[in-house]
């Protein structure tokens, strides 16, 4: 079993479910000959061809509409949009067309579309490619909205999108992309969609994370046992909409004190959605209120000051004994 990056394991996830199925093809900028801005697509147009790996305009809309059409018409169409960022010229095609396709013909037609894209920070590149806007798509019933923490549940999520009947927004944490290598099975497999993760057990206190956040939680949590003999359960949401709540409340009941972790601005963010989850469903269990350790609410800042934004292991450690000692 290979040993494989988390973008090592897209690139091969794209190229097991498309060996196995003609109707997904791959479609944006410079996916093609130059193999991707992260390399993701690389090799896919010598193995595939032009016809299944095309190269596009610098025109999001155009990128998203046009999968759009691919896939009310037969085919499965997994589009990259370069940076999360850059989503937003295509916004419109997203949420007006493909997220409402199902309902507004009464299930006569659905979109099985997959939008990759790079999202997060941590490489410290120019202005508008850092952005973590995964709460806003969340809103918009009728998207699925999935971000792998590691490149076993990269390549699983990624199939497990491409047959799905709905269309999918596919993050991909590129702060981790060669974070990590993990063992990876060459076969083509699945990860359930809506299926959380525990990646680290615990009875004392749980952190809720998701992406790259993840590895920051269990470096936390290792420090929070070593320094404090507190044991801080780990919960990978993986799948962000639907979120699988069930997990969420099971973990809160458990240990009565939670804190959500992630990168994106705090305000409206899927950490007050998940802090009013609990409170609704478990509240009478809970030992200490929900804390929040996330992005600020300011645009993402420039290189010199993205280790200032970002939550590290020191905050996360704050928010564990915000509510171990509270």
């Amino acid at each position: 079993m290979a040993k494989l990056t988390l973008v090592e394991a897209v690139r091969d996830g794209l190229a097991a479910e498309m060996r196995q199925d003609p109707r997904v093809i791959v479609l944006g900028e410079d996916v093609g000959v130059n193999g991707g801005v992260f390399r993701a697509t690389d090799g896919l147009l010598a193995e595939f061809g032009p016809d299944r790996v095309i190269d596009t305009p610098l025109a999001e809309s155009g990128i998203i509409g046009t999968a759009i059409g691919l896939a009310i018409g037969g085919m499965r169409p997994v589009a990259e949009i370069q940076f999360m960022d850059f989503i937003a010229p295509g916004h419109d095609q997203l949420v007006s067309h493909a997220a409402r396709m199902r309902n507004r013909t009464r299930g006569a037609l659905t979109v099985p579309l997959v939008i990759r894209t790079p999202s997060g920070g941590g490489i410290r590149p120019p202005e508008h490619h850092s952005d973590s806007t995964e709460a806003v798509y969340c809103h918009y019933p009728g998207i699925k909205v999935v971000i792998p923490s590691n490149p076993y549940d990269a390549k699983g999520l990624l199939i497990a999108a491409i047959r799905d009947d709905d269309p999918v927004l596919f993050m991909e944490p590129k702060r981790i992309y060669r974070a990590q290598r993990q063992e990876v099975p060459a076969e083509a497999y699945t990860v359930p969609l809506g299926k959380a993760r525990v990646a680290r057990e615990g009875n004392d206190c749980t952190l809720v994370s998701w992406g790259a956040m993840v590895d920051v939680c269990l470096e936390a949590a290792e420090q929070a046992e070593r320094e404090h003999r507190w044991q801080a359960e780990v919960l990978d949401l993986r799948t962000l909409n639907p979120m699988d709540i069930d997990a969420v409340i099971a973990s809160a009941e458990k240990t009565g004190r939670v804190a959500v972790v992630h990168e994106a601005p705090r305000q409206c963010g899927l950490g007050a959605e998940i802090a009013a989850l609990i409170q609704e469903r478990v509240f009478l269990y809970l030992q200490a209120p929900v804390v929040r350790v996330t992005g600020y609410d300011v645009p993402f800042p420039l290189a010199s000051l993205e280790d200032v934004y970002l939550p590290n292991v020191r905050r996360v450690m704050a928010g564990i004994q915000k509510v171990m000692q509270f």
